[in-house]
C-alpha cells in the first residue's frame, strides 16, 4: 500500500509509541509485507529468525523489537510489539469505512456497465464500460474492475486476507490494506470469492475466465487468458501465468508459480511450482503421463501380490 503522501519518521513514531533511529524527518511513502516491499515502504519483524531478512529487505523503514544496528540508508522503529504497531498504522492509513448505500456515491461506474438489484459496490471503487455486475454480488472497497468484464451473482470480489497470527491468547488477524484489480474481458462465474491483498494486489489478467465456485486468496497474481474449473482453490501469494487452464476441484498451495501455458487436471492437488508448458495431475500433482502410469502400476497390484503368494 502505497500512503497518499510521505510520512515523518518521527510521527510515524508518535503514533505507534515507539522510539526511532534515523532522521526524524526520513520519509515513509508506503506499507508492505516483508516479501512486497519497495524503497520507501515500511515493514515490520518480531521473531530473531528474520532479522536480516526484514533489514536486507527493500524495505527503509523497519518495525523491530530489538535494539540492533541500522543498516546505512534505512531507519528503525523500535517497539514491543511490532505486528500490533503495523496493524494500527493499517487502521489508520485503510481504515473501515462504512457505506450508507448499495452503490457508494464514491464510485466510478462507467458508460454501459450494468448493475443488477442487490448488488452492493462500495467506497472508491472502480467500475470500467460495458460491464454486467449481476445481482447480490459484492464488490467491496477499492476495487478495480476494467472494461467488458461480467460478474455473476453473489460473487464477492475484495474481502479482507486470510491471514492470522497466532497467540496463546487466541489469534490477531492482520489486517489487509490491499485491492482486487480485474483487467479487461474477465468473465468471474457464480458464488467465486477473490480476497484483496494484505499490502499488495490481487489481480486477475485480461481475459481470463472463472467458473462457479472459485476461490482466490490474497495476493495472487493470475495471468491473462487463463481458464479457471470450478471448486478450484488458489492460497495466496501464488502467480499463475498466462494461458493456464485449470480443470475443476483444483486446490493450489501458497507461493508458487504455476508456468505459462500448463494445464492441471481435475481434483488434482498442487504442492510445489509447476514448469511452464506441461500437464499435470495427482495429489501431490506430477507430469500426468507419469502419474498414469504409477496408478497402471497400482491397479496390477491385487494381480502380483496373489502371484507372490
Amino acid at each position: 500500500m502505497k500512503l497518499p503522501a510521505p510520512i515523518a519518521l518521527s510521527e510515524i513514531a508518535a503514533f505507534i509509541g515507539s522510539t526511532f533511529q534515523g532522521d526524524a524527518t526520513f520519509p515513509v511513502t508506503g506499507m508492505n509485507e516483508i516479501h512486497m516491499v519497495t524503497p520507501g515502504d515500511l515493514t515490520f519483524v518480531d521473531h530473531p529468525k528474520y532479522y536480516s531478512k526484514a533489514l536486507s529487505s527493500n524495505a527503509t523503514t523497519i518495525i523491530i523489537n530489538q535494539k540492533v544496528e541500522c543498516p546505512e540508508g534505512k531507519a528503525l522503529l523500535f517497539h514491543d510489539d511490532p505486528f500490533a504497531a503495523y496493524v494500527s498504522l493499517v487502521n489508520k492509513f485503510m481504515p473501515f469505512v462504512p457505506s450508507a448505500s448499495a452503490i457508494s456515491p464514491t464510485a466510478i461506474i462507467g458508460e454501459g456497465t450494468v448493475i443488477q438489484p442487490g448488488a452492493f459496490v462500495g467506497n472508491n471503487v472502480i467500475i470500467g464500460r460495458n460491464c454486467i455486475i449481476h445481482s447480490n454480488v459484492s464488490i467491496y472497497d477499492h476495487t478495480i474492475i476494467g472494461d467488458n468484464v461480467v460478474i455473476h451473482a453473489n460473487s464477492v470480489l475484495g474481502a479482507d486476507a486470510y491471514y492470522f497470527q497466532r497467540k496463546p491468547e487466541g489469534y490477531r488477524k492482520f489486517e489487509s490494506c490491499g485491492k482486487v484489480v480485474i483487467h479487461d474481458n474477465v468473465e468471474i462465474g457464480a458464488l467465486c470469492s477473490i480476497d484483496r491483498g494484505v499490502s499488495g494486489d490481487t489481480v486477475v489478467g485480461k481475459g481470463t475466465k472463472f467458473d462457479n465456485h472459485v476461490q482466490v486468496g490474497h495476493d495472487t497474481q493470475i495471468g491473462a487468458n487463463c481458464l479457471i474449473g470450478a471448486h478450484t482453490a488458489i492460497a495466496g501469494v501464488t502467480r499463475i501465468e498466462d494461458d493456464v487452464l485449470i480443470w475443476a476441484k483444483v486446490a493450489i498451495n501458497k507461493d508458487l508459480v504455476i508456468g505459462k501455458g500448463c494445464v492441471i487436471l481435475a481434483t488434482s492437488a498442487v504442492d510445489k511450482s509447476l514448469p511452464a508448458g506441461g500437464t499435470y495431475f495427482g495429489i501431490p500433482a506430477i507430469e500426468a503421463r507419469k502419474k498414469w502410469k504409477e496408478l497402471a502400476i497400482l491397479r496390477k497390484l491385487p494381480e502380483i501380490y496373489a502371484n507372490l503368494k
